[in-house]
C-alpha cells in the first residue's frame, strides 16, 4: 500500500455511539495523525467535530454512505487505514470491504458476525492480498482480549522454549456494562439469517467456519461452545468456582482458531480452544451456571430455527437500538478482567490476564478499535507480512502488545506451576 495518500486515519461511522467514542480516543490519543470524519450526514458528521473540541477542528470531513459505493471507492483511495463502526456489517459493511480490497487501504471494524466475516474471506481476502490490504475485523472487545491473550500466551511459550499450545480456556472472572445495541443488531441480523438457511445454521456451528482450509484443520472433536464445567476442570486455580458459556463464544473461538491458521498453526496443530464465563463459587454457583449454559443453548439452537417467527416490533421494543449507548457514568463505571489459561505440549502451564476500565463494548471497545487503526497507520514495523482478510493477533498482534501499556490495557503472563 502507498504512504502518499492524503489521510492517515478516516473514521467512518463517527455519528454513531462507538464512532463517537473512538473519535473522542483519536483526539486524545492520535498526536499528530492526519485524520477524517466521514458519514452519511455532513451536517451530523460537522456536529461531532464540533463536540471533539479543538484537537479535531481541522479534521476534515467526508460524506460517504454504504449505499453508494462510488463515495466508498473514493474515500478509501484517500486513506491509509479507513476503521467503521457502522454495522449490522452484514447489512452495510461488505461495499467497504471490496473498496478498501480494491485500493489496497487498511481495513477494521467492530463486526461479531461470523456470516459476515467468511462472507468477506469468499468474496475478498484474494483480491486484498493482490493489492496488499490488511482488513482485520473484530478489533473491539469482540475479539481482541481472545484473540490477544492467546497471541501473548504463544509469544511467552515460544520465548520459553516449553513447546506449543494445546488445551487453551479463556474464562471472563469479572466484567461490568451494558449491552451494545449495535451487537444486539447484530445478533437479531445473524438470527434473521440463520432462520431463513441451513447453511447460516451449519456455519455457525462449525468450529472452523472462517478456517484458510477447512481440510488442514486438525481432528480435534466439536469443541462446543455451550459447556457449563467446574472452574478446576479448566485449571487448578479455578477450584470451587463453576463456569458456563460466554455469550460471544461462538465469534471469539473461530476468530483464535482463524488466527492460528494464518499464523502457520504457530500456536500449534493440537490448540482446543473454548470460552466461558465464570459464574462465581457460591452454592448456587452450579444451578446459576447450569441454567445459564441451557439458556444460552435454546437461544442459539431455537433462535438460529425460529426467530424470523418473532414479531419484529417486540424484538425491537426489548432490544436496544443502534446507536444508543448507556449514560457517562455506567460508561466509566464498566471494566472487565479476562484470564486465558494453556497448557503446553511439554506440561508447562501459562496464564495470561487483560484487564481494562470502562464499559466494555462501549468505552474499552473504543480504545481497543482506537489503537487498532492507530497501529495499522504507524506501526508497520511491527505488522505482520500477511496480506488480505485477517484478524488482529495475525495482523498486527505484537503491536497491539507494544501499545496496550500506554493506552491503559493491562495484559500480562504468568508461568503457574
Amino acid at each position: 500500500m502507498g504512504t502518499d495518500r492524503e489521510f492517515d486515519i478516516v473514521l467512518y461511522g463517527a455519528t454513531g455511539f462507538v464512532g463517537k467514542l473512538t473519535a473522542a480516543y483519536l483526539a486524545r490519543s492520535g498526536a499528530d495523525a492526519r485524520i477524517a470524519l466521514a458519514g452519511r450526514s455532513e451536517d451530523r458528521v460537522l456536529a461531532v467535530r464540533e463536540w471533539l473540541g479543538e484537537a479535531a477542528q481541522s479534521w476534515p470531513i467526508i460524506t460517504a454512505d454504504a449505499s453508494d459505493p462510488s463515495s466508498l471507492d473514493a474515500m478509501a483511495a484517500q486513506t491509509r487505514v479507513v476503521v467503521t463502526t457502522v454495522g449490522p456489517y452484514a447489512k452495510y459493511g461488505l461495499p467497504l470491504v471490496a473498496a478498501c480490497a480494491a485500493a489496497g487501504t487498511d481495513y477494521a471494524d467492530l463486526t461479531g458476525e461470523p456470516t459476515f466475516v467468511r462472507e468477506s474471506i469468499d468474496l475478498y481476502h484474494k483480491q486484498a492480498v493482490d493489492t496488499g490490504a490488511r482488513v482485520v475485523h473484530s478489533c473491539g472487545f469482540d475479539s481482541v482480549p481472545s484473540d490477544l491473550t492467546v497471541f501473548a500466551l504463544y509469544r511467552r511459550v515460544e520465548q520459553d522454549g516449553v513447546g506449543l499450545l494445546t488445551d487453551t480456556n479463556f474464562v471472563v472472572r469479572r466484567m461490568a456494562g451494558g449491552l451494545s445495541g449495535g451487537t444486539a443488531a447484530s445478533f437479531v441480523e445473524l438470527m434473521d439469517a440463520a432462520s431463513d438457511d441451513p447453511e447460516v445454521r451449519r456455519l455457525i456451528n462449525d468450529p472452523y467456519s472462517l478456517t484458510p482450509d477447512h481440510a488442514a484443520e486438525p481432528q480435534l472433536g466439536a469443541q462446543p461452545d455451550m459447556r457449563w464445567r467446574r472452574g478446576r476442570e479448566i485449571a487448578p486455580e479455578l477450584d470451587g468456582y463453576w463456569v458456563a458459556p460466554f455469550a460471544m463464544a461462538p465469534v471469539n473461538t473461530r476468530i483464535v482458531r482463524r488466527s492460528n491458521a494464518l499464523l502457520g498453526y504457530a500456536y500449534g496443530r493440537r490448540l482446543e480452544y473454548g470460552e466461558q464465563l465464570s459464574m462465581g463459587s457460591s452454592v448456587v454457583a452450579p444451578v446459576v451456571s447450569a441454567l445459564f449454559a441451557a439458556g444460552n443453548r435454546a437461544t442459539m439452537e431455537l433462535g438460529s430455527r425460529y426467530f424470523n417467527r418473532l414479531p419484529r416490533t417486540l424484538v425491537d421494543r426489548v432490544l436496544p437500538k443502534p446507536g444508543s449507548g448507556p449514560s457517562d457514568r455506567t460508561r466509566e463505571r464498566g471494566h472487565y478482567t479476562v484470564e486465558t489459561y494453556t497448557t503446553t505440549t511439554t506440561g508447562a502451564r501459562y496464564r495470561a490476564t487483560m484487564s481494562q476500565k470502562g464499559d466494555p463494548g462501549y468505552k474499552a471497545t473504543s480504545v481497543l478499535l482506537g489503537e487498532s487503526a492507530l497501529a495499522l497507520a504507524f506501526d508497520r514495523d511491527r505488522l505482520s507480512d500477511l496480506r488480505g482478510v485477517l484478524t488482529p493477533a495475525a495482523a498486527m498482534g505484537d503491536a497491539l502488545l507494544a501499545r496496550f501499556p500506554a493506552a491503559e490495557v493491562l495484559l500480562e503472563t504468568t508461568r503457574l506451576a
